[in-house]
């Protein structure tokens, strides 16, 4: 299984948006949401309401899942400090949210540290026992909602985090991912061709093709033309804008093309970057209709196998 490490970008959007407290943490595509059973709270000051806890420990492996693909994320040291330092500068400390769904009021991060001594850091005092470099919060309370129902209770026990980050993986360069896009698209091409010859080769051929996408469909082809023709046509190519145009318009299409385009986008996919609208891959995705066709063919072969 491999391990990635995953990075900050200081001239990015990156960082840690929010502290959650959490039972137990939602694991979700786009975030990074650390196991509370292995950060236990200390209620350092029950009158005034504070609770400590570690936020990101260094070099420890977080299994993570993304469809059929498992592996391990860590953060370096280096990372949770910048982490530590970035959440503050971006004035995040008052961001808080319950089991990494609802935005709550009142909790306020007032002490932020990393573990450099073992023995004399102050987590010791509170009964924890944390590895070099990890960083550590302390958060007041001033909810009594969640004061009283969820940490008096128990129902909360840890912290978690929850931001972007970016991996250390080699990222392909937009000229690789077209030409696997392309060779993705050359046997849909072959398709075309073939169900354009038997067309004209007979009479009585009769493809029973679906029209019944959902609007989003046609939607994100038309979005994907029009990034297309915002980048000078650079990441279409001809299947691709043939196919775009058939979706944007409401087209029919066949059994054989939905499975084709089922997949596609499942392969496609992994070169969607929804917050950049000139990537290739983002584009390309789009014009063949997106996660919303995706589900869509997906759902639409499971009935025709069923009928």
């Amino acid at each position: 299984m491999k391990i990635v490490e995953l990075i900050l970008d200081e001239d990015s959007e990156m960082g840690i948006e929010a502290i959650s407290v959490v039972e137990s943490p939602a694991i979700e595509e786009d975030f990074v949401a650390l196991k509370s059973q292995e950060f236990k709270l200390a209620e350092v000051d029950k009158e005034r309401r504070i609770l400590m806890g570690a936020l990101l420990i260094p070099n420890k492996p977080i299994y993570r899942r993304s469809g059929d693909d498992e592996y391990y994320i860590y953060f370096s040291k280096e990372t949770v400090l910048k982490a530590s330092q970035m959440y503050l500068m971006q004035g995040n400390q008052n961001n808080s949210t319950l089991e990494h769904q609802y935005k709550i009021d009142g909790l306020t991060l007032v002490e932020s540290w990393l573990v450099e001594d073992k023995v004399h850091d102050k987590s010791v005092k509170y009964g924890m026992d944390l590895p070099l470099g990890t960083w550590v919060g302390s958060v007041k309370v001033n909810n009594d909602k969640i004061w009283n129902e969820f940490v008096k209770t128990g129902k909360v026990k840890g912290f978690s985090i929850e931001g972007y980050f970016a991996d250390k993986m080699e990222r392909p360069n937009d000229q690789t991912i077209k030409d696997e896009l392309a060779a993705i698209e050359e046997k849909e091409a072959e398709y075309l061709l073939s169900e354009v010859v038997a067309i004209l080769t007979s009479e009585d051929i009769e493809l029973e093709s679906y029209s019944d996408y959902p609007s989003s469909v046609s939607n994100n082809a038309k979005r994907g033309l029009k990034l297309n023709e915002a980048v000078n046509n650079k990441c279409a190519t001809q299947v691709g804008k043939v196919r775009a145009q058939q979706l944007a318009q409401g087209k029919p299409i066949s059994k054989e093309t939905i499975k084709r385009m089922f997949s596609y986008l499942s392969r496609a996919e992994a070169y969607y970057k929804p917050e950049d609208n000139e990537a290739c891959g983002t584009i390309s995705f789009l014009l063949w209709g997106g996660k919303s066709a995706k589900t869509w063919a997906e759902a639409k072969l499971k009935q025709l196998e069923n009928e």
